[in-house]
Formats: C-alpha cells, sequence, structure tokens
C-alpha cells in the first residue's frame, strides 16, 4: 500500500524536475513512510512512496520492467498475482522481485489494457512504456484505491494519490468549483465525478486513461461495470453454498501478508463474518479491533465483544467521546476535500488501534450495497411497488401535493417521516432514491444558501448525475438501480474515501474481502428475494452465516457506525454550532445566509429541532476550506 504522483507533458515533451515530483510524494509520505523513490524521463515523472506489505525488501517503486522498457508507480495490492506471474512464466517472461508490482508490468506488456481484466485486488497505478512513449493511468474496479488529476498551464497533466499530493505542486490553482458545494451540501461528501477545486478531476472507479505525447487526453474510458441484468437459478441451498465458497475466497485472498494481519469489529453482520471466515482458515487466534462510544445508545462494543469471545480473538477495544473533538482539524487535513460522515473519527480512531497491532487490516466493507444491506434500499423497493400499480399522471397530483403540505418530522424514523415518502411518491423512482440519499433536499439547501451562490449555481442540481445513472444502469428492477447507484455512487465517494484517507492517515493497510468483484457480480445475480424479503435485506449472506453467529448478530436492528452528533452539538460542541453561524470563511464570500445558519444552531441548541448533522456538515466544510486557503 503506497501513495503515487507524477507529472505528464502531453502537449510539448519538457523535462519533468525530479524535486517537483519529489515534493508531490513528500506530502503523501503518510501512506508509505517505509520508502521513496523518483523516476524521469522526457516529458514525464512517477513519484512513489512506499508502505512493505509484500516482499519488503526486493520492490522498490517506481519500478522499471525486466527488459528495461516500461516503469510503473502502483498503489494497492494484486492478491492472484502468484498465479498471474506463473501463467507469465510460462509464456516467457523473467522475474527479479517476489511481489505483485512486476506482475502488473509484465501483464501489460503482455496483455496492453486487457491486463486489467487479469487483475484481482485493489489499485491504482502510472504505468510508462518508453517504447510506445506512452502513460497508462487505472483505477480499481471499486475505487478502492483514489487517484487525482489535474490539468496544469503549458499542456501538463499532475497526479495523485491524494489532493494534497496536487496540492504540493506551484503550479495548482485553488479555485473552490461552486457545483462541488453544491454536491457536497446534497451528499455530504464530493462525489467522484466532480472535485472541490476547478480543474482537478478523480479518474473514475473501473476506468483508465491512455496518455501520448502530442495529443490532448481524451475522457476516461471504462473497462469493467456491475451487471444486474442476469439472475442465478437454482435451490437456495446451493445459492448459499457459492455465497459461502465466494466469501471464503475473498477472505481467504487478502490474508497473504508479510506483516501482521487483524480485522475490524463492529459486532455488525459484517465484519462479524469476516472475522468468522478468517479465524476458520487461520492457525493462530485472529486480531481484532473495535471502537466504541461514550453514549450508550449508539455504542456497540458489547457486541464486538461477544464475537471476539465465540471466536477467541485477541480482542482491542476505546472509547470515542465528544472530548476527543480536538481532532476535527486533523480530519479535515487527512481529507483535503470537505468530508462530513461523522463515523471518520471514530474509523480513525479504529485504524489508529489497529495499527497498534498490525500492519493491514480487513474490514466489512461492500456487502451493504452488494447484498441490499440499507434500509433504504428496501424502502426504495416497496416505493417501486407503489409506483408500478399507479400511473405518473395520477401519482404527482396525489402524493406530491401532499407531501407539500405535510410537517416535517426529520426526528422521526424513516417510515414514519410522511412528508419524505409522499414526495418520493409523486416523483420518479430515481428522484426518490436521491431524496432518500441526500441529507438536505433541494428545498433545505436553497434555505440557507446566498442569493449569490444560487445565481453561480444556475440550473445545476446534486441530484441530477445519480437519477442519471440510475436510469442508464444495466438493470432489471428498482431494487437493483438502487444498489447500482450505491456501488456506483455512495461506496466510492463516502465509504472508501473515509477508509482509504483514516487508514492511510496512520499508515495502515484496509483491505475490503466482500468487495471481491466475483462476490459482487454474483450478488447482482442473485433473484430478489434471495437478497430482501420484507425489510430484512442481506438475506441470504444472514442465512449463510447461521453455521457461524449468533441470531442477535444476524438479526438485531442494523445500526451503523452512528456518532451521536445530536448530543455532542447540544453539549460540548455548542460553541462549534453558534461558530459556524459567524464563520467568514461560510458566510462572508457568498456561500451561505448568515441568519439561516445562525437560526439553524439556535433551533438545534434548544431541542426544537435537530440538525446535528447538517450542523456537522458545515463544520467540516469551514475547516476544509481553512485547510484548502482557496484563492479569491
Amino acid at each position: 500500500m503506497c501513495g503515487i504522483a507524477g507529472i505528464f507533458h502531453y502537449e510539448t515533451v519538457k523535462p519533468v524536475d525530479p524535486k517537483r515530483v519529489e515534493r508531490m510524494t513528500d506530502a503523501l509520505a503518510h501512506r508509505g513512510p517505509d520508502g521513496s523513490g523518483v523516476w524521469t524521463a522526457p516529458g514525464v515523472g512517477l513519484g512513489h512512496r512506499r508502505l512493505s506489505i509484500i516482499d519488503l525488501d526486493g520492490s522498490p517503486q517506481p519500478m522499471r520492467s525486466a527488459d528495461g522498457r516500461a516503469v510503473i508507480a502502483f498503489n494497492g495490492e494484486i492478491y492472484n498475482y502468484r498465479e498471474l506471474r506463473r501463467e507469465l512464466e510460462r509464456g516467457g517472461a523473467h522475474f527479479r522481485t517476489d511481489g505483485d508490482t512486476e506482475t502488473i508490468l509484465a501483464a501489460w506488456q503482455k496483455w496492453g489494457v486487457d491486463c486489467l481484466s487479469r487483475l484481482d485486488g485493489m489499485f491504482a497505478f502510472a504505468l510508462y512504456d518508453i517504447d510506445r512513449r506512452q502513460l497508462f493511468l487505472a483505477r480499481d474496479r471499486f475505487g478502492v484505491k483514489p487517484l487525482y488529476l489535474a490539468q496544469l498551464e503549458g499542456g501538463a497533466l499532475a497526479f495523485a494519490s491524494e489532493m494534497k499530493g496536487l496540492l504540493a505542486n506551484p503550479l495548482m490553482r485553488r479555485v473552490i468549483d461552486p457545483l462541488a458545494i453544491e454536491d457536497y451540501m446534497t451528499w455530504g461528501y464530493v462525489p467522484d465525478h466532480r472535485a472541490i477545486l476547478k480543474g482537478v478531476e478523480k479518474l473514475p472507479a473501473g476506468h483508465f486513461l491512455l496518455l501520448d505525447h502530442g495529443r490532448a487526453p481524451g475522457p476516461p474510458q471504462q473497462w469493467w461495470d456491475m451487471d444486474f441484468t442476469r439472475r442465478e437459478t437454482g435451490r437456495t441451498e446451493d445459492l448459499s453454498a457459492q455465497l459461502l465458497h465466494l466469501m471464503r475466497e475473498g477472505v481467504t485472498s487478502r490474508m497473504v501478508s508479510d506483516v501482521p494481519l487483524g480485522a475490524f469489529l463492529s459486532g455488525g453482520v459484517d465484519s462479524s463474518s469476516v472475522v468468522a471466515l478468517m479465524s476458520e482458515s487461520s492457525a493462530a487466534p485472529v486480531t481484532s479491533c473495535s471502537i466504541g462510544f461514550d453514549v450508550e445508545s449508539v455504542d456497540e462494543t458489547a457486541y464486538a465483544r461477544q464475537v471476539a469471545e465465540l471466536f477467541a480473538t485477541d480482542h482491542h477495544e476505546r472509547i470515542v467521546s465528544s472530548a476527543q473533538f480536538g481532532d476535527i482539524d486533523r480530519i479535515a487535513a487527512i481529507f483535503d476535500e470537505p468530508f462530513a460522515d461523522a463515523s471518520a473519527l471514530p474509523t480513525l480512531r479504529v485504524c489508529e488501534l489497529a495499527r497498534e497491532h498490525v500492519t493491514v487490516a480487513l474490514s466489512g466493507d461492500g456487502a451493504d450495497e452488494a447484498f441490499a444491506g440499507y434500509r433504504r434500499q428496501a424502502f426504495h423497493a416497496r416505493e417501486e411497488q407503489v409506483r408500478s400499480v399507479l400511473p405518473s399522471g395520477l401519482r404527482e397530483p396525489m402524493f406530491g401535493t401532499l407531501g407539500r403540505l405535510w410537517p416535517k418530522a426529520d426526528w422521526a424514523p424513516r417510515p414514519l417521516r410522511a412528508k419524505t415518502t409522499l414526495l418520493s411518491l409523486g416523483g420518479s423512482g430515481e428522484a426518490g432514491y436521491a431524496r432518500a440519499l441526500a441529507i438536505l433536499s433541494p428545498e433545505q439547501r436553497e434555505l440557507l444558501y446566498h442569493a449569490a451562490f444560487l445565481r453561480e449555481r444556475g440550473d445545476y442540481r446534486a441530484e441530477q448525475p445519480l437519477e442519471k445513472l440510475m436510469r442508464d444502469a444495466p438493470a432489471r428492477s428498482g431494487l437493483d438501480r438502487a444498489q447500482y447507484a450505491d456501488l456506483k455512487f455512495w461506496l466510492p465517494g463516502d465509504i472508501l474515501t473515509k477508509t482509504d484517507r483514516t487508514s492511510m492517515a496512520v499508515g495502515l493497510e484496509a483491505r475490503e474481502p466482500l468487495l471481491d468483484h466475483r462476490l459482487i457480480e454474483f450478488g447482482a445475480r442473485l433473484p430478489h428475494r434471495e437478497r430482501l424479503r420484507g425489510t430484512s435485506g442481506k438475506w441470504l449472506m444472514k442465512r449463510t452465516m447461521e453455521r457461524y453467529l449468533p441470531d442477535d448478530i444476524l438479526y438485531r436492528q442494523k445500526q451503523g457506525f452512528v456518532t451521536p452528533l445530536a448530543e455532542w452539538f447540544r453539549g460540548p460542541l455548542a460553541s462549534e454550532a453558534r461558530a459556524i453561524a459567524s464563520s467568514e470563511l461560510l458566510t462572508g464570500n457568498g456561500l451561505f445566509a448568515r441568519k439561516a445558519l445562525s437560526r439553524l444552531a439556535d433551533e438545534h441548541i434548544s431541542g426544537r429541532s435537530d440538525h446535528g448533522r447538517v450542523l456537522w456538515q458545515l463544520l467540516m466544510l469551514e475547516r476544509s476550506l481553512r485547510h484548502l486557503k482557496p484563492s479569491a
């Protein structure tokens, strides 16, 4: 696991200053504290920071191929590299190292861009072919590993694992993209189709770029996608056996390591399943790490402890309290872009805890997206049943009008928020799901924005890209489309970004065994009733894991990594809530209306409304802008 950075001159072949690439990689030192390197040639420079996991001493980067005709800077792990290596050796390839990096070089030289479909792993890499004078940039299927791109003056493209790598280049401009603010205020993060700074992009998950000297870069090309149009057939018992086999394969393939390895354990279905399967295949006790909260209603450490005792793991736990919010500025610096998933703080804490004991940790990310584990997916499936019965011409006047008149009840559980449900039923399925995912609806956002920002934003709404993604999805039903959107939009933008940044901030490699692409492809083919029964998601997965886990782990109500924001903003963080309304970064530059933010804080602190999540969102935006120091 590492950090990469580089510069490619596509317009005119100019020398690349190695010191400039070195500054970019130095900004990523936390991602790779074990080594660094820079390689340059006319018109190109590659930089690398290394966290040693496999072949600890034998795979320095940037690495040249055995024949010296290609060079790579690689971030990630290829889990099937040994099988690929044997296949390539049978074809005449020669290797000087024992790691996975050199395998990618040889795969490129034999198969070109088709090598990507043969790689089982998480990765982002930059590979320069000296003979072809061509740069190959690629990102893994789900976007586990990030890659930022920026056009520079003079016809150059800079790239880096994190935005801070780009910002180390003196040619980078720091101008805020107003559409990214609209995206962020809707979702709580800046999705992969945009970046907080103008001129910065993210290579999308499952895409690659081929760059040639003398030619402007074209659009990224997709090399992998999910397909929800096909269905598995067979008995539930047979499907369960297939699922268990794929889950075992996903876990065991990610246990290959030359350094200590453990697991995150929340006490939920997903992480508990990973720990169970790790324990099954490990001769030694699994090292497990858990984080709890000082608010009993959201603390799950008792369940994590129960699983740890069941599998006799070497268990470690730590409690997060509001007193630890001195790290707000650190969180902003870790993410660069504003990021309001409040579970980032406990995720950072569990990564710190894990790093005290291991260098690699397996997580349970991906199962909710793949097997319909989110309640919003179940609600969406039911709403789609209603939409299929009533034509849109009838639904909008009936449900839309009633929804606009219905009082808000943000404090209530989703099934009891009649206003949200009615407004959702009044529109299309895609618009309804976007409304379910959004932190703030279009109407709520407009109440917060300054008039100047509304003019600058124009007709754009953050929901539009998500709705288009769902309309164009290779899917057969509303549930398929919801899962596709979660896998393509929410997963890389929120979940995987959170895990990557917090783990890399402490030099820990996080691996996601439930995101094995064969497992995800199998989940996409499952019949509806094997994914969702009533409001119970992940049905087949839970049934499959009954042989390992007790019912109170498998079938208790899903909680997630919930952070008690409402309590904290009425208590120790109340002063932070009030300070938001007077922040010049938020209200002094035409982004937000000062009176609207003041009203938001007063209503929350008084207990009249629960605005905890939005206040956190605004607080993290303010801290991010402080960190970025944007120019006017």
